[in-house]
C-alpha cells in the first residue's frame, strides 16, 4: 500500500506540475513527428519500475500536450477541466469501477441518477426526461438520433429496432445547412445517411430560415426528424426554436437539438432568451467537458421520452441484472456496457459551482468573449463577421484587400498567433473563406486574460501585415 500512496503521490505531483505551468504557454513544443519520436522504441522485454514509467511518460508527454487547460486557450469549444472534476475523476479511476449497471457499481448509477435530475434542473428541461452520460456531445446525438429513429418509425408501424432498416418507410431528416460535421457523422453511423438529408438554407448567423423551413416541410407526409442548433460552432448562433418547432409539431417531427455548448445558456438568465423555446423539442446532446468544465470524455444525450431512448438503447443478456421497480439502470440509455463512470466528475461539478457558480461561469465567458471582440474590432484591419450573442468569435484580417489576399493575411496571422505562444486559436471556413475562430469557454478566462489575448492578435496581425506590405 505504501507502494500506491507513492506512485498516486507522485502522478498527483506531476500533474499539478503540468497545471501550474499551463497560463505560461499556449501551444506544444512538439508536434506529432517530434512526439512519436519521443515515445517510439521496442516493445521491453522486462518491466520497469512503476514510478519511473509514470514520470517518463510525463516527461515524454509534456511537450506534446496543447495547454488546454489555460486562460488562453480558445480553440475548438473546449472547456478547462476544472480541478474539482479532476480530482473527482482522479478518485473514478483509482476505484476502477465499471458503469455499466447498478448492480456493478451501485454508487455510480447512483450518482447519476443525482446528477440527471440535477442537469435537467439547471438546463430547465423537462423533468420527465432521461439522460444517458456518454463520451461527448457527437455520441449524445447519435444516441438521440437512434431514439428518435426508432419512434418515428414506430408511429408508422416499423420496429427498426427488431428489424432494422430494410424495407423500413423513408424518414425525412431535416437539417440546418452549418450543422456542426458531428450531426451528419450520427445519421451516417444510422443509416440515415449523411447526405440524403435535406439541407435548409441558413441566414448569415447560420440559423435555419424559417420560411424554407414551412417550404420543405409543406410535401412532408411521412416519418421526420428536424434537427435544429443551440450554438452554431462558428458564430454562437441559436436557431429561433418559437418559431421553427410549433411547425414541426404539426407534421410529427421529431426534433432534436444540437446543443454541444450552447444549451448551457439556459442556465443563465442574461443568455437564456436564446434558447426560448428549447424546451418543446424532443431530445437535446451537450458536453460537460464544455461549459461544465469536467475532464474528458462527458457528454449527456437527453431524451423527452423514456420509453424510447430505453427502447433504443437497452443492452440486455441473461447474465445482466435486471433493474427493480424504481431504480435506475445505466446501461439503458447510452450504447456503451462497459463504460467509464462519468457521473462522479458531473457530481462533483455541479455540487462545487452549483446553479449560481454555474450562471456566474457561462456570464464571464460571454462577457470575456465580448470585451475580445470590442478590443479587436478597434484594429484597422481586423473585422468581426459575427453578432456576439454568446461565447464565439469569427474574424478575419485585412478584409479590405482582395479575399485571396485576406485570406493569406488571415492564415499567416494565425500561423503568427500559434508562434508566439501567447494563446492557442483555431482557423476555419466560414462562408468559403478564412477565418480565425475564437471560443472562450473556459472558467479562468477573466477580463485580464481576454485584453492579453486582445493585444497578443493585435501584435501578430500588425507583423504579419507590414510583412506583407510591398517594400
Amino acid at each position: 500500500m505504501s507502494a500506491i500512496a507513492s506512485l498516486f503521490q507522485e502522478a498527483a505531483r506531476l500533474a499539478a506540475g503540468f497545471r501550474e505551468r499551463a497560463p505560461a504557454r499556449h501551444v506544444p513544443r512538439h508536434d506529432y513527428a517530434a512526439s512519436l519520436a519521443a515515445f517510439d522504441e521496442p516493445l521491453p522485454a522486462a518491466g520497469a519500475d512503476m514510478a519511473e514509467v509514470i514520470r517518463q511518460l510525463a516527461t515524454d508527454a509534456e511537450p506534446g500536450l496543447h495547454f488546454t487547460t489555460g486562460p488562453r486557450f480558445f480553440g475548438w469549444v473546449i472547456g478547462g477541466s476544472h480541478p474539482v472534476g479532476v480530482a473527482a475523476d482522479f478518485l473514478t479511476s483509482a476505484w476502477g469501477q465499471n458503469a455499466g449497471n447498478h448492480v456493478a457499481a451501485p454508487a455510480a448509477a447512483a450518482v447519476e441518477t443525482i446528477a440527471a435530475r440535477w442537469l435537467l434542473d439547471i438546463l430547465q428541461l423537462p423533468a420527465e426526461s432521461s439522460v444517458g452520460f456518454v463520451t461527448g456531445a457527437t455520441v449524445a446525438n447519435f444516441t438521440c438520433l437512434a431514439a428518435a429513429r426508432g419512434e418515428v418509425l414506430r408511429k408508422a408501424g416499423w420496429d427498426a429496432d427488431a428489424k432494422g432498416l430494410f424495407g423500413a418507410p423513408e424518414i425525412t431528416v431535416l437539417i440546418g445547412d452549418d450543422a456542426h460535421t458531428t450531426v451528419f457523422s450520427a445519421l451516417q453511423f444510422l443509416g440515415l445517411g449523411h447526405d440524403r438529408v435535406l439541407r435548409l438554407p441558413t441566414d448569415p448567423m447560420g440559423r435555419i430560415d424559417p420560411a424554407a423551413l414551412g417550404d420543405a416541410l409543406a410535401p412532408v407526409s411521412g416519418p421526420c426528424i428536424a434537427i435544429l442548433q443551440a450554438g452554431q460552432i462558428n458564430t454562437g448562433g441559436f436557431d429561433d426554436f418559437i418559431r421553427l418547432i410549433p411547425g414541426l409539431r404539426e407534421k410529427g417531427a421529431w426534433v432534436h437539438v444540437d446543443g454541444a455548448f450552447g444549451l448551457w445558456a439556459q442556465a443563465s438568465e442574461k443568455f437564456s432568451h436564446l434558447s426560448r423555446g428549447i424546451e418543446a423539442a424532443d431530445s437535446w446532446a451537450t458536453d460537460g467537458h464544455k461549459w461544465l468544465q469536467t475532464p474528458y470524455d462527458c457528454g449527456y444525450a437527453i431524451v423527452r421520452n423514456e420509453l424510447a431512448h430505453r427502447r433504443a438503447m437497452t443492452i440486455a443478456a441473461s447474465y445482466l441484472p435486471l433493474a427493480a421497480a424504481g431504480e435506475r439502470d445505466p446501461s439503458h440509455y447510452v450504447p456503451e456496457l462497459s463504460r467509464r463512470a462519468r457521473g462522479f466528475a458531473t457530481w462533483a461539478m455541479l455540487k462545487h459551482l452549483g446553479r449560481d457558480g454555474i450562471a456566474a461561469l457561462i456570464d464571464q465567458c460571454c462577457a470575456s468573449a465580448r470585451l475580445l471582440a470590442e478590443h479587436l474590432q478597434r484594429e484597422p484591419g481586423i473585422t468581426i463577421l459575427n453578432e456576439i450573442t454568446l461565447n464565439q468569435l469569427i474574424l478575419r484580417f485585412a478584409a479590405d484587400r482582395p479575399d485571396d489576399e485576406s485570406d493569406a493575411i488571415t492564415r499567416e496571422t494565425i500561423a503568427k498567433i500559434r508562434d508566439d505562444a501567447t494563446l492557442f486559436a483555431g482557423g476555419a471556413k466560414w462562408r468559403g473563406r478564412d477565418v480565425l475562430r475564437l471560443s472562450v469557454t473556459n472558467f479562468q478566462t477573466t477580463a485580464d486574460e481576454a485584453r492579453r489575448a486582445a493585444e497578443s492578435i493585435i501584435a501578430a496581425f500588425r507583423s504579419v501585415s507590414n510583412d506583407s506590405r510591398p517594400h
